[in-house]
C-alpha cells in the first residue's frame, strides 16, 4: 500500500524539523515536502500532489483560513490537518465549514499525532476530545439563536432531560456545571450528550459541524 503523501507548512524550524524527521520514520507515512509560508502551501501543494496537508494556525503574516479555502478549492481530494496550540472554538467551526478533515493540537502525544494523519487519510475526520465539548457547545448555540425553533433539535426526537443538557451546553456550561444544576452524575450527562449525537445519526463533532452548517445553508438557499 503506498504511503501516506504529507506536505507540512509550519514555520517554526524547530518544529517542522521534528516533525518531518518522525513522519520520515513511519512506514506508511512519507513527508514528501516541508514549507514555512502560505505561498510553498500551494505551490508545493501543485508539486508534489500530496494526500495531506499539516498546516500551522499560526504562521506569520499569513491567513491560515484563506489558505486552507484556496488548498481545499485547487485539491478537494486533499486532506487538511491544522495545527495549533489551543484554537478557539469559534475558530474550529469556521474552519470545519472550510472543509478542515482534522485538527492537531501541539501538545498532543506522538500516538495522536500520527493516528491523527493516519485516520484522517481514509477520509474519516478527527477532532482532539479536548476541543469536541467547546466545538459541540458552539454548534448548538448557533443553532438555538438561529430565529425558530433549530432544525438541528426539530429534526430529532429528543428526551426532555436532552433538551435541557443542550440548552445547558449552550449556556456554556460544563458538564460537572450541567450535573451540579440536573442533580444528576457527571457520566450521566456524558451519556445524555452521546445520545443526542447518537440520534442525529453523527459519529463525530466534525460531521456534527458539517450538518449544521449544510442545514442552515439548505435553509437559506430555499427562503
Amino acid at each position: 500500500m503506498p504511503a501516506i503523501r504529507v506536505l507540512l507548512i509550519e514555520d517554526n524550524r524547530l518544529l517542522r524539523d521534528g516533525a518531518t524527521s518522525i513522519l520520515n520514520e513511519q512506514a506508511d507515512i512519507k513527508a514528501i515536502a516541508v514549507g514555512g509560508t502560505n505561498g510553498d502551501a500551494l505551490a508545493k501543494a501543485r508539486s508534489f500532489k500530496p494526500n495531506v496537508v499539516l498546516l500551522d494556525l499560526g504562521l506569520r503574516n499569513s491567513n491560515s483560513l484563506r489558505i486552507v479555502q484556496s488548498l481545499r478549492k485547487e485539491f478537494p481530494k486533499t486532506e487538511v490537518i491544522v495545527m495549533d496550540l489551543i484554537p478557539a472554538h469559534a475558530d474550529v467551526a469556521s474552519y470545519v465549514k472550510e472543509g478542515v478533515a482534522g485538527f492537531i493540537l501541539k501538545d498532543a502525544t506522538l500516538n495522536d499525532f500520527l493516528n491523527t494523519i493516519r485516520t484522517v487519510a481514509k477520509g474519516v475526520k478527527v477532532l482532539p476530545p479536548p476541543l469536541a465539548s467547546s466545538l459541540f457547545s458552539h454548534i448548538v448555540e448557533h443553532a438555538l439563536q438561529s430565529g425558530s425553533p433549530s432544525k438541528i433539535i426539530s429534526s430529532v426526537k429528543l428526551t426532555k432531560r436532552e433538551t435541557e443538557v443542550i440548552a445547558l451546553i449552550a449556556k456554556g456550561r460544563s458538564n460537572k456545571q450541567i450535573a451540579e444544576t440536573m442533580f444528576i452524575a457527571v457520566h450521566t450527562v456524558k451519556s445524555h450528550v452521546h445520545n443526542i449525537l447518537d440520534k442525529l445519526a453523527l459519529h463525530t463533532r466534525l460531521e456534527l459541524a458539517h450538518y449544521t452548517f449544510e442545514n442552515e445553508e439548505a435553509s437559506a438557499a430555499t427562503r
